[in-house]
């Protein structure tokens, strides 16, 4: 069971949609996954296709030791694979997790019981640099990074490699890169071909090969709690997806090999 947290310090670029449509199009070639929401605000959740407000377990419950990770699974109805659901009340776990002795490594203890269910987990971090945040780097071997490529987003990219530095150097010496994913991509913009050639040049093989277009299908598939791939199969958007999954697994083997 490989874990990856779906991470950027900052919002808007594309995390959360990239949590659930990775997942969705993990599911649809047979892998087994398992989708982690580790955000207050419930959205990897509500696109699976799980009410947030009528949760009766949850990620909290994991992470307060206050039930076993069977209990607070759910399969999401559209997608096929397994979600471990998050709404507000996680906003509790900062204060709730404050004095306790190995708060960082709940979500690590709580994902141990799943080794043998699942081929990936996929972990859609909060957008901050938070408690939540750390737990999930800590229980996680790799992170994907999702990115706009635009002026400004090289530089959130650098604050999150030093964060990813720092929890290194800190409570998990064999976090690495997954790879940097390019999100509501429009190659008309020549902003985002400098962009490109840059993360080529810095980061090589790491960045995908794959890259997510800006597709309204892909928008509108949470307002319905579907996957792209489950809304539209022939969107631009769920293809990219599609796609995505495919490099994803085949980098996989590549690196068992």
């Amino acid at each position: 069971m490989k874990i990856i947290a779906v991470a950027n310090q900052k919002g808007g670029v594309g995390k959360t949609t990239s949590s659930v449509n990775l997942a969705a199009s993990l599911a649809q070639i047979g892998q087994r996954v398992l989708l982690v929401d580790m955000d207050p605000q419930g959205n990897a959740t509500m696109s699976s296709g799980i009410e947030k407000n009528k949760l009766e377990r949850s990620v909290l419950d994991v992470l307060l030791k206050e039930a076993a990770l069977s209990e607070c699974l759910i399969t999401s109805p559209s997608g096929g694979y397994g979600v471990l659901p998050a709404n507000g009340d996680l906003t509790a776990a900062e204060v709730e997790l404050i004095d306790v002795d190995g708060k960082e490594q709940r979500l690590k203890s709580g994902l141990s019981q799943a080794t043998s269910l699942f081929d990936y987990v996929l972990v859609d971090c909060p957008p901050s640099l938070n408690m939540l945040t750390v737990n999930a780097m800590v229980a996680c071997d790799s992170i994907l990074i999702t990115m706009q490529c635009e002026y400004f987003a090289l530089e959130g990219l650098s604050a999150l490699l030093s964060t990813v530095r720092r929890i290194n150097e800190t409570v998990n010496s064999d976090l690495e890169i997954e790879g940097i994913l390019r999100t509501m991509y429009d190659p008309r913009n020549s902003l985002t071909t400098e962009v490109s050639e840059q993360l080529f040049s810095h980061f090589g093989s790491l960045v995908y090969r794959t890259v997510i277009p800006r597709n309204v299908r892909l928008a509108e598939a949470p307002s319905h709690g579907l996957p792209a791939l489950h809304y539209d199969r022939y969107s631009s958007g769920a293809r990219a997806y599609a796609a995505l999954a495919g490099e994803f697994v085949k980098k996989q083997k590549q690196a068992e090999a």
